[in-house]
C-alpha cells in the first residue's frame, strides 16, 4: 500500500501547523539571536525583521511524533537524513557543522516567505501543496530560497 499524501494533505496540514509551531516556540527560547553579520544577510535576502530570527544549532532535525505526519514528511524529503536546515516562522534549525552562508540565506529566504504568507498556519498549506504537487526540488518556495542562497557575507 502506499501512501497518498495528496489525500491525506487536508488532515496532515492542521497536524504539521501545530507541529511547526510548537517547534518554533522552542526554537524562540533556546535558539540564538543573529549577530550583526547574519543580520545583514537576512536583510539581503528579504526579511523585514531579522532581529526576531533565533537559530537553533540541534545534531539532527527533529521528527514530529504523529506516525502519518512523519511518514509524509519522511516521504517528500522535508525531513531526513539528507535534510541540515529547517524554517518555522522565525525559527531556524541548522545541523550541527552546516551553519555556513550559504545555507543560512536559503533559510533566512523562507523567513521572508513566512513574512510574506504572515503566519505559520498562512504559509505552511501553500508550501506543503507545492511540495506534493511538483516535488521539493521544483516547489516555488525552493526555487525561490535557492535564487537567493548567498555564498559568503
Amino acid at each position: 500500500m502506499t501512501f497518498d499524501l495528496r489525500a491525506a494533505l487536508p488532515v496532515l496540514a492542521p497536524k504539521a501547523i501545530s507541529w511547526a509551531e510548537a517547534q518554533y516556540s522552542t526554537i524562540a527560547q533556546v535558539g540564538q539571536p543573529l549577530n550583526e553579520v547574519l543580520l545583514a544577510v537576512a536583510r539581503s535576502v528579504g526579511v523585514l525583521h531579522p532581529e526576531l530570527i533565533r537559530v537553533s544549532e540541534v545534531p539532527s532535525l527533529p521528527l514530529p511524533e504523529d506516525i502519518e505526519l512523519k511518514q509524509a514528511a519522511l516521504a517528500t524529503g522535508l525531513l531526513g537524513p539528507g535534510m541540515v536546515g529547517l524554517t518555522l516562522g522565525y525559527g531556524v534549525y541548522i545541523c550541527h557543522g552546516h551553519g555556513n552562508v550559504r545555507l543560512l540565506s536559503h533559510e533566512f529566504r523562507h523567513v521572508h516567505q513566512y513574512e510574506q504568507a504572515g503566519s505559520i498556519a498562512a504559509f505552511l498549506p501553500v508550501y506543503l501543496q507545492q511540495i506534493v504537487t511538483v516535488g521539493y526540488d521544483n516547489a516555488p518556495f525552493e526555487i525561490d530560497a535557492r535564487a537567493y542562497e548567498r555564498h559568503h557575507a
